[in-house]
C-alpha cells in the first residue's frame, strides 16, 4: 500500500512521516512537499504545492491513502481553495482513501473565520471522496508553549475568558493519523484529537508557575486589549486577526473537549501538557 502525506515538510507531516516508517505492515510512505529534497529516506519525496493544481495531480498519482494537511495561509479564502484543490486533485488521481486534517469546533462559518476554511474542506471531502476520515486536532501543547513563554516574558497570562481547553502533543497526533493511514475500519468517521485533561486559564498559569518557579496569574482582558497589545508588539494586521479569532475559539469553549481518539489511534499513552511545558521551559537555576 502507497501512502502520501501531503504538506509533508511541516512539523505535523514530518512527523506522520516518521511514524510511518516506523511502523510495520509493508506500506510505502511518499512525502509531498514543495521541498521533495528534504525528504527522509527510505520516503519517496514528490513534488507538490497547494497553489499549482497540476503539481498536485501529479504527486498524489499511483497512492492508495493520502492525508491532506491544511496550510496556515493567512490570506482569507485562500486556505479553503487550497483544501478544495488538494482533494479535487486526489480524487481525480484515483486515490482510494483521503484523510483530511481539520480543527475541533468546526462548523459551518464564513471567511474570515478561523474554522471556514476547514469547513469549507470537510464538505467537499464528504462530497466527493470515494472514503474519506476526517482528523480534528485541538490546540497544539508546542503553540502553547509559545504562548506561556510570552507570558512569562510579561509576567502574566491572558485570555478573553476563563476557558479550558485539552491541549495535545503533535508527535501524539502524527501518531493518531498514522493509525489511520494504515488501519482499517476508519472509512467515514471523525475523530477528535485532544489532549488527556482540561486546564483552565487559571491552570495553566499555575502550570507554568510551577515548572518554572516564577509566578505567573492568569488575567481576564477584552477583545480590544488584546488587539491593542499584539498591535502595540508590532504583528501585522493579518496576524492579529488570526490571534485573536484563536483566543475568541478558546473563549468559545471551542477546545475545551476529551475524547480517547489519539491514544487508541496511536496506539500509545498520550503526553500531557505538563510534560511538554517542562521540556520547553527553563527550569530555575538551583
Amino acid at each position: 500500500m502507497k501512502i502520501g502525506v501531503s504538506g509533508a515538510s511541516g512539523h505535523l507531516g514530518k512527523a506522520v512521516i516518521s511514524e510511518l516508517l516506523q511502523r510495520a505492515g509493508g506500506h510505502e510512505a511518499v512525502a509531498i512537499t514543495r521541498t521533495p529534497e528534504t525528504a527522509s529516506a527510505p520516503a519517496e519525496g514528490r513534488f507538490g504545492d497547494y497553489n499549482s493544481p497540476e503539481s498536485l495531480a501529479k504527486a498524489y498519482a499511483g497512492l492508495d491513502r493520502l492525508l491532506i494537511i491544511t496550510t496556515i495561509d493567512p490570506e482569507p479564502g485562500k486556505r479553503g481553495a487550497q483544501n478544495v484543490a488538494a482533494i479535487d486533485a486526489a480524487v481525480n488521481a484515483g486515490v482510494k482513501h483521503i484523510v483530511f486534517m481539520s480543527a475541533v469546533g468546526t462548523r459551518q462559518e464564513e471567511e474570515p473565520a478561523r474554522g471556514a476554511s476547514y469547513w469549507r474542506g470537510e464538505q467537499h471531502l464528504i462530497a466527493t471522496a470515494p472514503a474519506w476520515t476526517i482528523l480534528r486536532i485541538n490546540f497544539y501543547a508546542e503553540a502553547f508553549v509559545q504562548l506561556a513563554q510570552a507570558a512569562l516574558n510579561q509576567g502574566v497570562l491572558a485570555g478573553l475568558a476563563e476557558n479550558r481547553a485539552a491541549f495535545v502533543a503533535r508527535d501524539d497526533v502524527a501518531a493518531a493519523a498514522a493509525g489511520i493511514l494504515i488501519g482499517d475500519g476508519h472509512a467515514g468517521a471523525i475523530y477528535n484529537a485532544t489532549g488527556p485533561e482540561r486546564l483552565s486559564g487559571a491552570e495553566r498559569a499555575g502550570l507554568i508557575a510551577e515548572i518554572t518557579g516564577r509566578p505567573l496569574p492568569f488575567r481576564v482582558i477584552t477583545e480590544a486589549q488584546l488587539r491593542a497589545g499584539l498591535t502595540q508588539a508590532g504583528l501585522p494586521a493579518g496576524a492579529v486577526n488570526i490571534v485573536t479569532g484563536i483566543q475568541a475559539s478558546f473563549a468559545a469553549g471551542a477546545f475545551d473537549i476529551v475524547t480517547g481518539d489519539v491514544e487508541r489511534l496511536g496506539g500509545r499513552p498520550l503526553r500531557p501538557l505538563r510534560e511538554v511545558l517542562a521540556a520547553a521551559l527553563k527550569f530555575p537555576s538551583a
